[in-house]
């Protein structure tokens, strides 16, 4: 549910331009970035709880009134990024959530691998716990020539 309100969002985000990856296009992005089985979880894994989180859309963001989710991952700003709007925030990857929200994942991915390595792993991510977590993923690479 939070993913279809975050690409319905996407439609409300005046005079912004998102990159939306397609499955392979993100998949080697993703592997090259070593997450294919970064912390134990598979490249399907990643690409699974993306797709969930924001179908694999680089600007988008959703608002669940105290706190921001942002980009591909939807990292959110209580937590992991710095939105200078959340009250009492973390910001534990030490980062602008602006900076979520371009095309440029680096940075999301830098971010992401920091939220896996938390005790949650990730379980943080609440699409992947509802659409991810223990279930054949494989179709998420299916394809894809890694």
């Amino acid at each position: 549910m939070k993913g279809l309100l975050a690409v319905l969002l996407l439609a409300f985000i005046a005079g912004s331009q998102a990159k939306v990856f397609t499955k392979c296009e993100l998949a080697k992005v993703l592997k090259n970035a070593g997450l294919d089985g970064y912390y134990g979880y598979s490249l399907a894994n990643w690409m699974c709880m993306a797709y969930y989180e924001s179908r694999y859309t680089t600007n988008a963001m959703y608002d669940n009134g105290w706190s921001r989710d942002y980009g591909v991952f939807q990292i959110n700003s209580y937590w992991w990024c710095n939105d200078g709007k959340t009250s009492g925030a973390v910001s534990a990857c030490s980062i602008s959530c602006s900076n979520l929200m371009n095309d440029d994942i680096s940075d999301d991915i830098t971010c992401a691998k920091r939220v896996v390595r938390d005790p949650n792993g990730m379980g943080a991510w609440v699409a992947w716990n509802n659409y991810c977590k223990n279930k054949d993923v494989s179709s998420f690479v299916s394809g894809c020539a890694l």
